[in-house]
């Protein structure tokens, strides 16, 4: 049977030909055209990492809505330290490092900063001025006023600082806190299959309920990671963030693994066994503590109650003991006379 028998009579064979050259052709060329227009998966990865970037270093990686009131209040903030030029300041990337050291990132919590920092002492003079001289709450001399107006100003110009730096400790100590438990999880992890990368990821999603502070430095860690041309410079950004010595150990054991190629997961395990007999000792040396100061207390005792015991408790005794038998003294005294 011939295969042309099944092709209509108005249909060639030569025609039938043709045309299943030119489908050949046209689905040959169009399997070229997809292959070279074919997207770049590191691409679209790439612009990921950007935004991602770009939203934690903003404070966007949580979306807060703001009301006009905050809006207005941050626009004044703006323009104000835009008339004074205190973003142009040469200190001005210490301040932003020492902010994001406390967990504020982006131009906002600057030029907040800025703004407390300028206006502060002004307000609080000002209204130490007002309180001393304009009511009649202190009527003390003027030399004592300008002391305490002075006082608030000098209270103004610290206030930030202060502020600043309780943060970044109280932010430490939170990551101090959370390490150990994320390095138990960073450790099921790896030895999952999982690379650095969501490793870190995983484990900031999974301990952020419970430690935020070491989630957000975890997943900032991971962005850079992937963005960085150096992963060793990404880890030791995560060092200067958070200053800690744990946190130290934690990055050279990262570094070594990735120089050397050694295994992640038992290099881990051995880290985290350090951290954990680290905590146990430091808990155990807080109870010799306790207890010892507890025996002190007990031996010191006796001296501390002697005080009132001859103040207070002998005479109540001395008076019911001896109290009777002066009374019999005395009627037998009066008897005889």
């Amino acid at each position: 049977m011939n295969p042309t028998d099944f092709l209509p009579s108005a249909i060639s064979t030569d025609a039938f030909i043709m045309l299943m050259v030119a489908g050949s052709t046209f689905l040959t060329l169009l399997a070229v055209w997809n292959g070279l227009l074919a997207r770049d998966p590191m691409r679209g990865r790439v612009k990921n990492l950007i935004a991602q970037r770009d939203a934690m270093k903003q404070g966007l990686t949580a979306p807060r809505r703001r009301n006009n009131n905050s809006i207005q209040a941050m626009g004044f903030m703006r323009s104000v330290t835009s008339k004074l030029n205190l973003l142009r300041s040469k200190q001005t990337e210490e301040i932003e490092f020492k902010l994001s050291q406390a967990g504020w990132r982006g131009k906002d919590a600057l030029v907040v900063y800025l703004f407390f920092k300028v206006c502060l002492p002004v307000i609080l003079g000002a209204a130490a001025a007002a309180v001393l001289y304009l009511t009649k709450i202190y009527d003390g001399p003027a030399m004592m006023r300008i002391t305490l107006t002075m006082t608030a100003i000098v209270a103004g110009v610290f206030a930030p600082e202060i502020y600043v730096r309780n943060a970044i400790s109280k932010r430490r100590k939170a990551i101090q806190k959370g390490l150990p438990d994320a390095l138990d999880l960073l450790v099921i992890c790896t030895e999952a299959g999982l690379g650095l990368d969501a490793a870190l990821n995983r484990v900031s999603g999974e301990i952020a309920p419970n430690s935020p502070e070491l989630a957000d430095e975890l997943t900032l860690t991971a962005l850079e990671l992937g963005f960085l041309p150096e992963r060793k410079k990404a880890l030791e950004n995560l060092n200067a963030r958070t200053d800690l010595a744990a946190i130290r150990g934690v990055v050279n054991t990262l570094v070594q693994t990735e120089k050397y190629g050694t295994p992640l997961a038992s290099s881990l395990r051995v880290l985290g066994a350090e951290f954990r007999g680290e905590r146990m000792l430091r808990a155990e040396a807080k109870r010799g503590e306790r207890m010892s100061t507890a025996e002190k207390k007990a031996a010191a005792l006796p001296a501390t109650l002697t005080v009132p015991m001859i103040l207070f408790i002998l005479p109540t005794l001395f008076i019911v003991l001896l109290g009777p038998a002066g009374i019999n003294a005395l009627d037998a005294l009066k008897g005889m006379n």
